[in-house]
């Protein structure tokens, strides 16, 4: 009785394996190559990078920008004494921290400057960050020499500060400094100032509103980057 089973071709013999090793490499280049959606994106022409800095964190431990590099993080600039803005300055900042749910993002940091460090000691720092309910961790409040966070501030941020022109201001009102905060991301590098506070020309407050709104949009963006 003649055989009716058809033998596999010359064709199929070679094609088999070359499904499988092309099969085979695919595999091994998903593993290897980024994910589409989780690749890194150039920051804009217009951002800079933030000047390098050396200073004290109130717990005493020393803080560099390489410390925060790989991290996105919000910078604020303020002083303990402030009777202007700062206290709004920094309640914003403490919304943050709560709305981006800091305590379990462990690529975010919140930095706060002093802009007054012959006053604002690592201990009065300390006494400030816990009047916030600040983290004690990834919320850093930072001080060091006058000039060079002055010089930080205008050179690395691109944001007014000065000592305050008045011959005897008083007490709180020692210094004149922008309210802005200020996003940066993974690589150092700034990408936005949005508003730190309702500001006196902005009666409903829907100008903050939606600067807010924005900054916590950028944040997100940048940590998924």
């Amino acid at each position: 009785m003649a055989d009716t089973v058809a033998k596999p071709s010359r064709l199929t013999r070679w094609a088999l394996p070359v499904l499988l090793l092309v099969g085979a490499a695919s595999f091994a280049a998903a593993l290897v190559l980024p994910l589409p959606w989780k690749k890194q994106q150039s920051p804009p022409a217009d951002a800079w990078e933030v000047t390098p800095f050396a200073l004290t964190e109130r717990s005493g431990k020393p803080v560099s920008n390489a410390d925060l590099a790989g991290k996105v993080w919000v910078a604020s600039f303020v002083f303990t004494r402030c009777t202007g803005p700062c206290p709004s300055v920094t309640a914003t900042m403490a919304r943050l921290q709560a709305d981006l749910d800091l305590a379990n993002q462990p690529d975010l940091r919140l930095v706060t400057f002093t802009v007054d460090p012959g006053r604002d000691t690592p201990d009065e720092l300390k006494k400030y960050a816990d009047h916030f309910r600040a983290h004690p961790d990834r919320w850093l409040f930072l001080t060091g020499q006058e000039d060079e966070i002055h010089r930080l501030a205008r050179t690395g941020f691109k944001l007014g500060v000065s000592r305050s022109a008045a011959p005897n201001p008083p007490a709180g009102q020692e210094f004149d400094h922008s309210t802005m905060l200020v996003v940066v991301d993974r690589r150092g590098k700034v990408r936005g100032h949005f508003d730190g506070y309702q500001g006196p020309n902005d009666a409903d407050g829907q100008k903050f509103a939606d600067s807010y709104a924005r900054l916590k949009e950028a944040v997100a963006a940048l940590l998924r980057e």
